[in-house]
This record gives structure tokens, sequence and C-alpha cells, in this order.
């Protein structure tokens, strides 16, 4: 079997899908993509595609380090991204091939059904509570939402009791019947991040994602030292040698690789065992479409240490698609008491509706994230 194309499709709201064809007409389907810069992914794939038409798309292991050291320069989110999409492709193509689900590839389940979350409120976080009691209803009981909105690197009390006091809101609404996590998005700096962790201690949230920016990894063992909160990241980190830094300093105790931007399931995979190894969770980042989603469930699936996935139904973002717009086989991703089953179809277990795909890339959008400013005009974290 051999490859014989690569093509990508930009999609509402801010996805990108690739499907790579073979002679034998297998096809695979992965997404790679970098919210909000879709275009210069989709160079990068172009640029890897000369490396991939006319090899056999069964030796992955192959072609992913002849897409990561062949170029000389390497890692970094666009390149990762673009090998990370390329390799969810070819892991499908591979179940097909075989008749059977990634995961069994990769040894086979360790356990029967996989906790998710959801994303409730924007990016400034308001009326969260309604979010959450419409979730509740379709049997999701674990979210996250946004901490705090723009915050300087040193900012006031009325900040910080703003931030606390929609935590406040949550835990006096609901009680313990739900659990979330909380997400600083990096809008956090490490003096004001060290304040609002000991402030939220009292609510017990599931976890902080990204207390810090990933640039100042040196402050999470600092900061873990100072919090009781498990602290969790690693969505803008893109190889499992940036991660290695991170497990030997410690202050992790959930690590968060996206599989559309961490090299895919190949890179992935390796990420889980490493964590493991160090007793940190694993817990993929995935705001994104459905063959993200469909490959974080293969890597899941056979990871000891998963304890949570995200995905985006319902996400603010999502805005001209759902996340399931574009799948045949919906049913098979039926949540159940908020547990996705395992997914019972061969490849990465997505069916793409591959009409819808190429009507919706005809005039799809350029998302952008929003560029936020402080009061003194200054350009804040987004």
């Amino acid at each position: 079997m051999k490859i014989t194309k690569l093509t990508l499709y930009r999609v509402p709201p801010r996805w990108m899908f690739l499907k790579i064809e073979t002679d034998e007409g297998i096809t695979g389907w992965g997404e790679p993509v970098i919210e909000g810069r879709a275009r210069t992914v989709e160079a990068a794939v172009n640029e890897l595609a000369e490396y991939l038409v006319g090899q056999d798309p069964t030796r992955i292991n192959d072609l992913w380090q002849v897409m990561y050291r062949g170029g000389f320069y390497r890692g970094g989110a666009i390149l990762m991204s673009a090998i990370a999409g390329i390799d969810q492709a070819l892991w499908d193509i591979k179940g097909k091939a075989l008749g059977v689900p990634v995961y069994e590839l990769l040894g086979g389940r360790v356990r029967d059904k996989m906790k998710m979350y959801s994303w409730v409120g924007g990016d400034r976080p308001a009326d969260v509570i309604e979010g959450i009691l419409t979730l509740r209803d379709i049997g999701i009981h674990t979210f996250k939402l946004n901490g705090t909105e723009e915050l300087g690197i040193v900012d006031t009390a009325t900040a910080v009791d703003a931030a606390i006091a929609r935590i406040a809101q949550i835990r006096e609404a609901f009680g313990n019947t739900i659990e979330f996590g909380i997400d600083f998005h990096g809008r956090v700096a490490a003096p004001m991040a060290k304040v609002l962790l000991r402030e939220l201690e009292p609510f017990r949230p599931l976890f902080v994602e990204e207390p810090v920016l990933a640039e100042q990894a040196e402050y999470y063992p600092r900061l873990a030292e100072h919090t009781s909160i498990p602290l969790a990241a690693g969505e803008r980190m893109y190889s499992r040698f940036e991660f290695k830094h991170v497990f030997a300093r410690g202050g992790i105790a959930i690590v968060q690789p996206d599989l559309s931007h961490a090299g895919g399931i190949t890179e992935c995979v390796k990420i889980a065992a490493m964590a493991e190894a160090y007793d940190v969770a694993f817990a993929p980042h995935c705001p994104l479409g459905p063959v993200a989603l469909a490959a974080c469930l293969q890597v899941d699936f056979v990871s000891h240490n998963a304890v949570l996935q995200e995905q985006s139904m319902g996400i603010h973002y999502n805005k001209g698609a759902e996340l399931f717009d574009y799948v045949i086989n919906r049913e098979d991703f039926q949540i159940k008491d908020g547990y996705f089953p395992p997914l019972p179809k061969p490849g990465l277990g997505v069916i793409v509706d591959e009409e819808r795909v190429i009507a919706a890339s005809q005039n799809p959008p350029d998302w952008r994230n929003p560029v936020w400013r402080h009061p003194d005009g200054s350009v804040a974290e987004w």
C-alpha cells in the first residue's frame, strides 16, 4: 500500500481536516491545526507531503521520524501540529487496513469508559450557572471555566475578589454535586497566581490549568509548594522533549498535551507513559473537532493514568458548526453519565461526512482569537 494524495479542508468553526488517500482505496483522516493559524499549518502539511507520497502508510514510526528529523529544524506549534494531523490519519489508515480500532493496535483497552468534561461560559466568565444547568440535563457533571479576565502582572484586590466571587457562586449554587476545573489560560502572572491559588483553595476545584504560561514553567513547582490544588498544564508544549523538563522539575499533577498539536498519537502515547512514570495524570487538551477527539480517545483508552477528556460540544468558540456536524456515526460518541464509550469502528473510529466537509470548506472563516489590552494600552494575555 502506498500514499497517493493529501488533501486539506479548512472548515467552520476554526478546524482543518486532512484526508490521506492510498492506492488501495483506504483513506485516513486527521486534524492538523493551530487555532488562528490554520493557513500556516496548511502550508507545513503541504511541505511535509513530499516525504509521504509514494510511501507505505503503515510504517508510522518511520514516517514520523522522517517528518520530525528530516528537516533539521524541528518542534514548535506549527510543525508539530502538522505532524500531529498526519500521524492521526496514518493511524486511521492502519486501523482500517487491519480492521481494528487504534487502541487495539496500542495494546488494548485499560478501561471500559472515559470520563469527559465540558467548557462553560466564555472568554469573559459570566452566566456559568445557566450553562452548567443546561449541560447537567444531558448527563454532564464535570466542567471547566475561565478563572479570570485579563489580569495585570500585579493587580488589585478588586480584580482578585471578582475572580473569587465567580467561583464562590458556583459552589453555592451546586455544592459538591458537580466538579470543575479552573483555567487561568496563561492570563495570570506568577505574582498573582500565588494569591489566586491561596484564595481558591476553600472551593476545592479539580485543578487549576495553566497557572502561569508554559514559558514560565519553572514556577510550577514553586506554586505547587504553596497550594493543595492540583496544577495542570501542557496544551502549549509540543513534544516529549519539552515535557521531560516539566516532569523532572515537578509541580504539575495533570499533564494536558493536545493530540492535534503535540505530534499526534505516536508522540502523545509516549508523553502519557512518561507522565505515568512521574505519577502525573493525563488529560488531553481538545477544544477542537471530532477527528481530534477520536484520536484523544484512542490514547485515553490505553493510558492507565488518563483521568479526564476535554471535548468542545457547545464551546463558545463554535460558531458555524458543532462538534459532531461533520460526523456520520454520531451514535458511537454518545455520552452516558458523563463518560464516553470506546469507539468500536476500525481506525480512529470516526466516519467523516466528506460531502459536508467539502461543502463547508468552500468559504471557511479565518478564525482569530481576540487581542486584549490592559487599561494602560499594553497587550494583555488572552
